[in-house]
């Protein structure tokens, strides 16, 4: 899952991204609210982390113009403001969740996850669930039946992507642009190779191919 993180501390920002991409996300970061209104407007983001108090525009004002342009990505606002109705405030200019700092970064990855498994329409789930297969993020592990079965950083990645987009059929291309930073080169003969790889833990029918397509994630049997 491709994130974007809206911080203008340096040292917040470095731990946020460091630890975001141990637990498997792609992470884009910007310091400045003028960049993140572009950005966030025209990149494909599973979702997006937004401070409020930002240089070059106000973070409720990078907020209501994402909205205003008709992104519906999930936005997690950041912030040290916290009063009941500068929450509320952030909430009707369009937020879906509101952490006030200091956070504990455990908070933070479960709300994360809770917002993307809504996003999905996968609120009422606890864990990630799907085509017969439980994954826990915590420990980066599928369960199939009573086995545990463990996974690569990379498989990790993509199979959560996939498991959140049950049964539709996914471009190598839109693969590519949630796997991957802004920053990293996009492969995707890579792509492949991690879908080969999960078919050899899950099962060959686990991850269809639609050939000159993509992939379609059905499940074990």
């Amino acid at each position: 899952m491709r994130l974007l993180l809206v911080e203008d501390s340096v040292g917040l920002a470095d731990e946020l991204v460091a630890g975001l991409q141990r637990q498997g996300y792609a992470v884009d970061w910007l310091a400045d609210g003028r960049d993140a209104a572009r950005q966030g407007s025209c990149e494909p983001y599973d979702l997006m982390i937004l401070d409020l108090g930002l240089p070059g525009k106000p973070g409720l004002e990078v907020l209501r113009d994402w909205r205003a342009q008709g992104v519906a990505t999930p936005v997690l606002v950041l912030t040290a403001r916290a009063s009941w109705a500068e929450r509320i405030e952030g909430l009707k200019a369009g937020a879906d969740d509101y952490l006030c700092k200091p956070f504990h970064p455990e908070e933070l990855q479960l709300r994360i996850q809770a917002l993307l498994r809504r996003a999905h329409g996968l609120a009422n789930q606890p864990q990630l669930e799907a085509g017969g297969l439980l994954l826990d993020e915590a420990r980066q592990v599928v369960r199939c039946g009573a086995e545990d079965i463990e996974l690569t950083a990379a498989e990790f990645r993509l199979l959560r992507y996939l498991m959140l987009h049950p049964g539709q059929l996914l471009s190598k291309g839109q693969l590519a642009e949630h796997l991957y930073d802004g920053e990293t080169e996009r492969d995707s003969n890579v792509i492949e190779v991690h879908i080969n790889r999960l078919r050899g833990k899950l099962g060959r029918t686990a991850i269809e191919t639609r050939r000159g397509q993509g992939y379609r994630f059905a499940g074990v049997r």
